[in-house]
């Protein structure tokens, strides 16, 4: 079998792999779709050191277990069809278009499909699923949409843990796809004033039209000196952004971290002190955000067309790896195995 994999910090293809065999309560699949995320960039640059920082943030945090000495196996946003259940499961009929939560049921309750010395991901031709997690594709929904499921459930994971309420207005800081995804979550929960910031042009341009009513360049100023907003989504995830949003924001500001910073962050508490800011950090999404988000596709509430700026095969993954670190070119690339 075929699938991309990581070795060394770079991916690598193979057309080696054993097929995977499905046991009970499992099925296996032929992937449709699989969109590289952000968060598999940052295991490729910083692996090791994003397992001593899971493991020192311990159980709760959902430790990762990898040996960085072996390849590994990636790929959480993904759509597929049913091509074989395993021994004594029930489930939906062989090639109907499903998609899932990123884990499989497991003995020890689950194993997540995030990076793995053993589960497969979606950078693979066929992988297992577990069947009480599967999630039909409805309304003829493209399997290629329906695979950035996962990302926007991401969105509105953010947009609900910040409670925000229509007449409110929202600045979101950061237009990669996590910042996308929260201007997509926030047009559909009804919020009259989307404002977006982001130093590239391309990403202001699919902010627009994923929903944003207003964008401004960074570099021509701070948006706090032209927006007046309570709630703030930070999604760039680099040194600096959290203090400078604490200094300018408007007290009673809600500041909602969805960035991923992988390095140590400074930042002053007597300015969040000083307005009492509420700061609220989030993390992927629950089931029923997933089942929404899901919804929200496949009923044409959301369009992720404009996000989708590439796709590649199997054997390309590394080149795209590579592609997507410049936002003038891309937002989102999928796999198509």
């Amino acid at each position: 079998m075929r699938a991309s994999v990581l070795r060394d910090g770079h991916m690598v293809y193979r057309d080696d792999l054993p097929e995977p065999v499905p046991g009970p309560g499992q099925v296996l699949v032929a992937v449709r779709s699989c969109g590289i995320c952000g968060s598999d960039l940052h295991f490729a640059a910083h692996g090791e050191l994003m397992l001593e920082m899971s493991e020192q943030a311990g159980a709760g945090a959902g430790g990762i277990q990898v040996d960085l000495s072996r390849d590994i196996f990636m790929g959480h946003e993904f759509s597929a069809e049913i091509l074989e259940a395993g021994p004594d499961t029930e489930t939906h009929p062989t090639g109907t278009m499903v998609t899932s939560l990123p884990i499989v049921l497991s003995a020890k309750g689950f194993d997540p499909i995030v990076y793995s010395n053993s589960t497969l991901g979606g950078y693979a031709e066929r992988m297992l699923l577990s069947a009480p997690l599967l999630i039909p594709i409805p309304n003829g929904l493209d399997p290629k949409h329906a695979a950035l499921t996962e990302p926007m459930s991401v969105g509105l994971h953010a947009v609900n843990k910040s409670n925000i309420a229509p007449g409110e207005t929202a600045l979101v800081i950061g237009c990669g796809p996590i910042g996308i995804a929260i201007i997509a979550a926030l047009s559909v929960r009804g919020v009259e004033s989307i404002v977006a910031s982001d130093f590239s042009p391309k990403r202001r341009e699919l902010a627009t039209a994923m929903g944003a009513h207003q964008v401004l360049d960074p570099a021509q100023g701070s948006p706090f000196d032209s927006v007046k907003a309570r709630v703030v989504f930070e999604a760039v995830g680099v040194p600096g952004i959290i203090d400078d949003i604490l200094r300018r924001a408007r007290r009673g500001t809600r500041l909602i971290v969805a960035g991923v910073c992988m390095q140590p962050d400074a930042m002053h508490p007597f300015f969040g002190i000083a307005k009492e800011i509420s700061m609220q950090f989030v993390l992927a999404q629950t089931p029923d955000e997933f089942a929404e988000s899901l919804r929200a596709l496949a009923d044409g509430e959301i369009d992720v067309a404009p996000m989708i700026t590439g796709e590649v095969g199997l054997d390309e993954v590394g080149a795209a790896f590579d592609d997507l670190a410049d936002p003038e070119r891309h937002c989102k690339i999928l796999v198509r195995p």
